[in-house]
């Protein structure tokens, strides 16, 4: 027994062994494959695919960048400079493709801040340099220890919000550790500047103050200073200063860049982020054919951003030029003039202390250009004299008589009155629960149409304007059925001339007036002779036009031609486009009743309201004058008694070249009485008018401008 089972032992050792080299077999043969496939598979990223993991490696992109141009040019009617772009020295920073690390832009502002102080001032510097500013400078230096302070859940945020937490964790003991020199300062103003740039887009640190030296240094070590570089920046040049400066409008800092509320526009429409752009004005309005086109390079970077070389495959061009309506000998004659007359006007002795403005505005009626738009602010507070020539499309005054022309015409449209029926009764005008309303004087106890506007009667267009409502009136009686809707009704009629909607000029933005809000029917009375609604210096100068033209309304604008830049050493290009005139609309009234406020309105200067101070004057002029009431009230009593001054008109009679409004609004009292300020404005713009028309030998009747005809 014992035998059996040592044998039965033997044969299962003899079995074990048998099985052993199997097993080590298999795994040989195993291991054997995996070698074997690994040998293929490295053979073959080699052999077959060994240069497309090699381009993979030295992989290279092809990313588009847009460098901007300077703007283009405007100039005046007889093609003077009026705004132009000036050569500054700049020092740019363009950025790595997917950017580059805040530590690596503190050593390129230290380096850089060797050769160039971007801010001269200290006290501005200090000002520039916030807390926040120096809190990250430190936590640069010491961003480890600054890191260490946070708390297991501070530690948990996300990167933006921990990186605010460790702002937060540095302490005013933390800065008071450091020295903050000027040097560091301007080091922390580059770093800033740096800080600021969008990635491949060249983004200006400075472009002020920069003297030769520091330029020379900073273009002699570019390449020590990656991104860095030396260039010519523009800024504009507003030739004749303040000269309609306003009108001129402005465009942002290179800092600014793109307005942030409007980015995704600008954006869509191919700017970057620091691009400059119109705010205000010209500037603005034309900001799409001012932009010019830009200069586009192809950066070539490699896997890591590095910029590896560039390519320049669109040649940048400099905006387009304006050239403008305005004649810049008129416009500078025109804002002397206002300021002189509005000197006069405050010198008189019974001025009582609320004048302040004189506006003035001169265009063509039948081609809408304008030809000088003035308006001079006294600033009593700095006793000195503004040129604030927006004022003129952005504040609205009540105008008083000199709306009559369209209350005329809207009675014989609306068909109360008539060629043949025209008289009406001058006597006073009660209605119960108001005052006596009457003429500025006794003009008699009746009169017909032409002798209204030559005289200027109150009573008059009132009577129209009760005959509108369809009211039945008597001496101090209410106003019996009285239709509320004439308001809108008159209302509609004075649009039509472009008094309460916008003129269409090419700004921005322009008034449009200030409706008034009728509380009782008298105020349908004080609307017809305009002391209810308010209207721009622009409006009345459009409505003017508009009778002077025929009844055909036209957009004013300052924009005359745009022209290609000029090249071989000519200022202007060629003309891309031309400014046509452009009529708005054609009031619904018959020729024939414009023609009859036009005799009107030439009474008025011949024998009415405005003869006796334009007696003698050598050259025609058709118009009307008018004075609105502007009391003056401090807490609920009256305190000083004002008037607006206001003058429109046109000349010649016949195929009139000029229209003009002037508003002089806040007159002292009596004062109009001893000097006319309005009437002084007029006379004298209109005979430089003449006079520069002379002197450039009557350039204007040869300069092809086509007028708008029936």
């Amino acid at each position: 027994m014992v035998n059996q089972n040592k044998l039965l032992n033997k044969r299962k050792k003899r079995k074990k062994k048998a099985q052993l080299p199997f097993r080590l077999n298999i795994l040989f043969v195993a291991v054997f494959l995996v070698f074997s496939l690994l040998i293929v598979q490295l053979g073959v990223v080699q052999i077959i695919n060994g240069e497309e993991a090699q381009r993979q490696i030295d992989q290279t992109e092809n990313t588009p960048s847009e460098k901007p141009v300077p703007r283009g040019k405007m100039y005046d009617r007889d093609h003077e400079l009026v705004l132009d772009n000036v050569a500054v020295k700049s020092i740019t920073y363009t950025p790595p493709k997917n950017g580059d690390k805040a530590l690596d832009r503190l050593k390129l502002a230290e380096k850089l801040a060797k050769y160039v102080t971007i801010i001269k001032d200290p006290a501005e510097l200090e000002k520039v340099i916030k807390e926040r500013d120096k809190k990250e400078y430190f936590y640069l230096l010491n961003s480890q220890e600054v890191a260490d302070r946070l708390s297991d859940e501070e530690k948990e945020l996300e990167a933006g919000e921990r990186y605010q937490a460790e702002l937060e964790k540095i302490t005013e003991a933390d800065l008071n550790t450091m020295e903050w020199s000027n040097e560091l300062l301007n080091i922390l103003a580059i770093k800033k500047e740096l800080d600021s740039a969008y990635e491949l887009s060249p983004h200006v640190i400075v472009n002020e103050g920069i003297t030769d030296e520091e330029y020379a240094k900073v273009a002699e070590h570019l390449y020590d200073l990656p991104g860095i570089d030396a260039a010519i920046d523009w800024e504009r040049n507003k030739v004749y200063g303040e000269t309609l400066s306003s009108f001129l409008g402005n465009i942002t800092s290179a800092d600014e860049g793109i307005p942030r509320e409007n980015e995704e526009f600008y954006l869509a429409n191919g700017y970057t982020r620091n691009d400059r752009v119109g705010t205000s004005g010209l500037e603005q309005y034309y900001e799409h054919v001012l932009r010019g086109r830009k200069e586009q390079v192809q950066y070539t970077t490699d896997s890591n951003g590095n910029v590896i070389s560039s390519e320049v495959v669109v040649e940048g061009q400099r905006g387009k030029d304006l050239v403008l309506t305005i004649d810049m000998d008129l416009q500078e004659a025109m804002d002397q003039i206002v300021e002189e007359e509005l000197r006069n006007a405050l010198a008189s002795s019974n001025n009582n202390g609320y004048l302040e403005d004189a506006m003035a505005v001169m265009m063509n009626p039948q081609t809408g250009e304008i030809l000088g738009m003035s308006a001079i602010r006294y600033d009593r507070e700095n006793n000195e004299f503004l040129n604030n020539s927006y004022r003129v499309i952005y504040d609205a005054h009540a105008p008083g008589s000199s709306i009559k022309g369209a209350t005329v015409l809207a009675g014989y449209q609306s068909g109360v009155i008539t060629l043949n029926n025209n008289v009406l009764s001058e006597s006073p005008i009660k209605i119960k629960g108001s005052e006596e309303k009457k003429s500025h004087r006794n003009l008699g106890s009746a009169l017909n149409d032409l002798q209204a506007l030559q005289e200027s009667s109150n009573i008059y267009m009132m009577r129209i304007a009760i005959m509108m409502s369809g009211a039945t009136y008597s001496y101090n009686e209410p106003l019996y059925n009285f239709d509320w809707d004439t308001f809108d009704e008159l209302r509609y009629y004075y649009n039509q001339f472009g008094l309460g909607v916008e003129t269409g000029i090419d700004m921005p933005f322009e008034s449009i007036g200030v409706v008034g809000v009728p509380s009782n029917a008298g105020n349908l009375l004080d609307f017809s002779f305009g002391q209810f609604d308010t209207y721009t210096t622009l409006q009345l100068a459009q409505y003017v036009s508009t009778i002077a033209n025929e009844g055909y309304r036209v957009k004013p604008h300052l924009l005359k031609e745009i022209r290609e830049p000029g090249s071989n050493g000519e200022a202007l290009g060629p003309v891309l486009e031309v400014k046509e005139p452009e009529v708005l609309n054609r009031v619904e009234m018959d020729s024939q009743y414009i023609d009859r406020v036009q005799e009107g309105f030439k009474r008025v200067f011949t024998q009415g309201t405005a003869s006796g101070r334009w007696s003698g004057f050598p050259y025609e002029v058709v118009g009307k004058t008018g004075t609105a009431e502007n009391p003056k009230y401090k807490d609920g009593q009256q305190v000083a008694y004002t008037e607006n001054l206001t003058l429109v008109g046109y000349s010649p009679e016949e195929n009139p070249e000029i229209a003009f409004a002037v508003v002089v609004p806040n007159n002292g009292g009596t004062s109009a009485t001893q000097h006319p300020v309005h009437h002084e404005i007029g006379k004298r713009i209109v005979s430089k008018y003449y006079e520069l028309k002379e002197n450039n030998g009557n350039e204007s009747e040869d300069s092809g401008e086509t007028a708008v005809t029936e």
